[in-house]
Formats: C-alpha cells, sequence, structure tokens
C-alpha cells in the first residue's frame, strides 16, 4: 500500500475488503502504535496453531477461517484495546470473559501493557478452529 489507510473514529483502520494473507497485512500495518505488535503477535499465533488457516478482511477486521468451515476468530482496533472475536466463544473452555449481543459470542480484549497467556490463546484458537464457523462473506 502506498498511503497509510484512514482511521475510523474508534481507531480502527479501514482496509478494503479482501480475500488472503495481504489484505490482513496491511491491515496490521494500519494498526495504530503498539496495537500493530499485538496484530503481528495474533496473526503468527493462529498460523501457528492452525496451519492451513484461511486469511481475509471483512468490514475493516481481518478473518480467520477453515475452508468450508467458515470464520472461528476475527479481531479489530478500538481507541483503547485490541478486540478478539471467538464466533462460538461460549463452546470454549473457559468461556472468554465478554459477552456479546450475539448469545455464542465472546471476546477477548487486549491491553496496551497486558501479560498475555499464550497457553490460554492458543487452546481457545486450537479449539475455535475445530468448531463449525460464521459464513459472513
Amino acid at each position: 500500500m502506498n498511503e497509510k489507510p484512514k482511521l475510523l473514529s474508534g481507531g480502527n483502520p479501514q482496509i478494503p475488503k479482501g480475500d488472503g494473507d495481504q489484505p490482513v497485512q496491511d491491515y496490521i500495518a494500519a494498526m495504530p502504535d503498539w496495537k500493530s505488535k499485538i496484530g503481528h503477535y495474533l496473526d503468527q499465533l493462529i498460523e501457528k496453531v492452525v496451519p492451513k488457516v484461511k486469511k481475509a478482511v471483512r468490514w475493516n477486521t481481518p478473518f480467520y477461517g477453515i475452508e468450508g468451515k467458515g470464520w472461528f476468530i476475527a479481531y479489530n482496533c478500538t481507541n483503547k484495546y485490541v478486540s478478539v472475536t471467538f464466533f462460538k466463544g461460549t463452546e470454549l473452555k473457559p468461556i472468554p470473559p465478554i459477552a456479546s449481543k450475539v448469545d455464542y459470542v465472546r471476546y477477548f480484549r487486549i491491553y496496551e501493557n497486558d501479560n498475555l497467556d499464550e497457553q490460554q490463546l492458543k487452546k481457545w484458537i486450537k479449539l475455535a478452529s475445530e468448531l463449525p464457523g460464521e459464513k459472513v462473506f
């Protein structure tokens, strides 16, 4: 990308819809400040846990899924944190901490100075990738 994408009012980069790794990498590069490091971390962790993961950007958000099964995780920026979405979050153990308006969706927030429990994140990612995903286009 030649110019830095515009940040939306909540601090999320505005990235065109696209399939594959490149739109996701464009999104990560456009994440402001410390959030870009978190984006790289999440992207690499998801690829490590789910080597054949499919990637795309939809609604200014990186999505990760399994071909034929749907999307299982996504993340996006806010002004204060990176929000990780588990589309079948209520089926994970333990259930990610933040409820959604959608009964089965759960969120996990990453703040700038958090000490992440990588083992728990890996478990959530692995289990989420094994569940039927969301079929959003």
